[in-house]
């Protein structure tokens, strides 16, 4: 007998949260309608920006639209990541990131005016770019056991070059020095193209980076590298062994390139994305392009993404307190 009055009173009620809910879900359908903006917060040319370019047509082939790539240098990407996070949370402006952005620029400098984690949502990890120890190529160091036992011999006289305070190579550095106890000196320079010279001058004794920063001068034997700081070997390095197989398994660091969002943006826009940028990094092509300078394509879940830059922030925290690297 209630159930047709009911039905009356409860019908017009669901019709409204339907009419309510269909504009948003209109809106994601329609995404996107214009040009995507990525914002890049460093040069042209870093890793980064190298391997977004290598997906860039298949992305905009997938969307049907184009994809602005916008590199915004300044403040180890502070410059870049703050514009991203005062952008309006609509879909069309994102942060492709490097790990220091997310994970340990809050603990590096002063007056920061964003929270990495509060303010951007991560869309999914783009590629890693582990890290390789490397000396200089006519160094008698030939492995890890071979530099962990000269810097045992000679306390803090091997010194170690960085492009900079509190960049990846320096905390990459720290974090092998901490591991293998062992002491070292930190020489830091105005960028990576001077640390490597240096290192080929025998200034510094030691240099920790990305592969794709010395690739020629390994190749032309100018410089070694003695371990890869991974769980698995390079496939453009094959003879080079990883630091879990040379002792040192908690030695695993690079430098990898993350997409975030404004917080507020569409959680369907972000699946969207993340799917997108997922089935572009499976086709064997952009995969080979990756390999080729030494960089890994990920294309993971936001969630994952999220728990990786959870994980890695208080890891990598631990590691400036102990090490005492002060906020600039």
């Amino acid at each position: 007998m209630t159930l047709v009055p009911l039905l009356r009173s409860t019908l017009p009620a669901c019709l409204a949260a339907a009419c309510l809910h269909a504009p948003a879900a209109a809106a994601t359908d329609a995404w996107p309608a214009r040009p995507i903006r990525v914002v890049v917060p460093y040069a042209p040319g870093n890793t980064g920006d190298i391997t977004l370019r290598f997906v860039q047509l298949q992305l905009e082939k997938q969307f049907g639209v184009r994809i602005l790539i916008d590199n915004k240098s300044g403040a180890s990407g502070n410059i870049g990541a703050d514009e991203v996070v005062r952008a309006a949370p609509d879909g069309y402006t994102f942060l492709l990131g490097a790990t220091n952005n997310f994970v340990t620029n809050q603990y590096l400098f002063k007056g920061m005016r964003f929270d990495p984690v509060a303010d951007l949502v991560p869309v999914s990890l783009l590629s890693n770019g582990p890290s390789v120890l490397v000396v200089n190529g006519a160094s008698e160091i030939r492995t890890l056991a071979d530099l962990t036992a000269e810097a045992k011999k000679n306390p803090g006289k091997l010194n170690f070059g960085s492009p900079g305070n509190g960049t990846p190579p320096h905390l990459a550095a720290e974090l092998y020095s901490q591991l293998a106890d062992v002491q070292l000196t930190h020489v830091p320079y105005r960028g990576s193209p001077p640390a490597v010279q240096a290192l080929m001058a025998g200034e510094i004794q030691l240099y920790v980076t990305a592969l794709s920063s010395v690739a020629g001068h390994v190749a032309g034997g100018k410089l070694r590298a003695v371990a890869v700081a991974d769980k698995e070997r390079l496939a453009i390095l094959p003879s080079v062994p990883t630091t879990a197989e040379q002792g040192l398994p908690g030695l695993v660091t690079g430098n990898w390139w993350g997409l975030a969002a404004p917080v507020g943006t569409d959680p369907q826009i972000i699946d969207k994305f993340s799917k997108a940028l997922h089935a572009v990094l499976q086709d064997p092509a952009v995969r080979k392009q990756y390999t080729d300078i030494g960089v890994t394509p990920i294309g993971s879940t936001p969630a994952e993404f999220a728990a990786r830059i959870k994980q890695e922030a208080q890891a990598w925290k631990a590691v400036i307190e102990k090490a005492n690297i002060q906020p600039e």
